[in-house]
């Protein structure tokens, strides 16, 4: 089974638990070999804990147990995706709209690959974020290789400025 078979079938498994116990899995990564590693990224309204995240870690660690998908010793590792999380579903780019975004894409986009601004909308199978030098583009989701809330640093003369 390849990596990928082996994430689908992963999500598979740990989202109707993790959405069982009122979290959000959204993002779960898989590295497979001698140091083998599974991370999951939860979130739910009001945020998370660590205590959130051993909840779900004792859970998921049962389930993979019973189950027995991987093959080989790995580590699991269950997280807040963070201050800038990362982007992974259509419901995303429709939460955080007029939120800062990066995208980086899979295939070329008017030249590029990077993108970042402000998340403007979505329409059925694409997002459309404004564009740091003033026009919009749109990307299609599938073309999405990985994307996240981004908040650039501050300026030096306009953290002086707040002195």
């Amino acid at each position: 089974m390849s990596r990928e078979d082996t994430r689908a079938k992963l999500i598979e498994l740990i989202e109707p638990l993790v959405e069982s116990k009122g979290f959000e899995l959204v993002k779960l990564n898989y590295r497979p070999g001698k140091q083998g590693k599974l991370d999951l990224y939860i979130d739910r309204e009001g945020g998370v804990t660590i205590d959130h995240c051993e909840l779900i870690s004792n859970a998921v660690s049962d389930l993979l147990d019973y189950h027995d998908p991987i093959a080989h010793a790995y580590t699991l590792e269950v997280s807040s995706p963070g201050l800038e999380r990362p982007l992974t579903k259509k419901i995303h780019f429709e939460r955080f709209e007029g939120e800062k975004a990066k995208v980086k894409t899979s295939e070329e986009i008017e030249g590029r690959k990077n993108f970042s601004g402000t998340l403007a909308g979505t329409r059925e199978e694409s997002i459309i974020i404004a564009l740091e030098e003033g026009r919009d583009v749109e990307i299609p989701l599938a073309l999405i290789a990985r994307a996240n809330l981004w908040y650039p640093k501050p300026d030096k003369d306009d953290l002086l400025k707040d002195k």
